[in-house]
């Protein structure tokens, strides 16, 4: 088996904790029906055009913000940090990732941007990785292709020398058909298992 080289990772959900169970928080801290932010942003075709213009950088957080609590009937002020405050670090697959840098996988971060102000998403982690493509900085979005593209150069590595890891199924797909390996993020012990299987490195704590 040929192992791959490089491993290009999502950030919301892969590198944090999983989102939808911090949607599901703000839900209920907000007094709302569960599934409300499911259905009134993330269902709705305007809300689903105003999130792609913000994954751009053509949108501000703030402009998706007002827009979003008009939808749902809650207070605008940093609505995407009061939606997602549960978020967390997840430690397993961080850790996983800087043993596969030790054992000489190049290894970058594609995210789709959020916005960063007023909440970014991206604050208190360390961003020293091979390669840091946040899609508002060059007005590309996933699933394009050319924003994985961008990746793969900047760590000079082809696609068939890559895994893509996500937790956003869409998104695997598109990669797969330029070459990657993909694994879809459900579950860190089993998405680090697949990368093991994939780099030919131990990644999991203790191994």
């Amino acid at each position: 088996m040929t192992y791959r080289k490089g491993l290009v990772l999502d950030f919301g959900g892969v590198l944090t904790t999983p989102l939808f169970p911090a949607a599901l928080a703000f839900e209920k801290r907000a007094g709302l029906p569960e599934g409300t932010l499911l259905t009134s942003l993330y269902l709705d075709p305007e809300m689903i055009r105003r999130t792609e213009e913000l994954e751009r950088g053509t949108l501000t957080q703030t402009q998706w913000n007002t827009a979003a609590a008009e939808r749902i009937g809650v207070a605008p002020d940093n609505l995407m940090g009061r939606i997602f405050a549960d978020l967390r670090p997840e430690v397993s697959l961080i850790t996983a990732a800087a043993a596969a840098r030790r054992a000489g996988v190049r290894v970058g971060i594609l995210s789709n941007s959020v916005g960063t102000r007023p909440w970014n998403l991206y604050a208190g982690y360390d961003l020293d990785y091979d390669a840091v493509v946040i899609s508002e900085d060059h007005g590309l979005r996933k699933p394009e292709p050319e924003i994985f593209r961008l990746v793969l150069k900047s760590l000079d590595l082809t696609a068939d020398q890559c895994v893509f890891v996500d937790d956003t199924e869409q998104y695997l797909a598109p990669a797969a058909e330029l070459g990657f390996a993909t694994v879809h993020a459900k579950e860190p012990a089993r998405t680090i298992a697949e990368l093991e299987n994939l780099l030919g490195v131990p990644l999991a704590t203790g191994t």
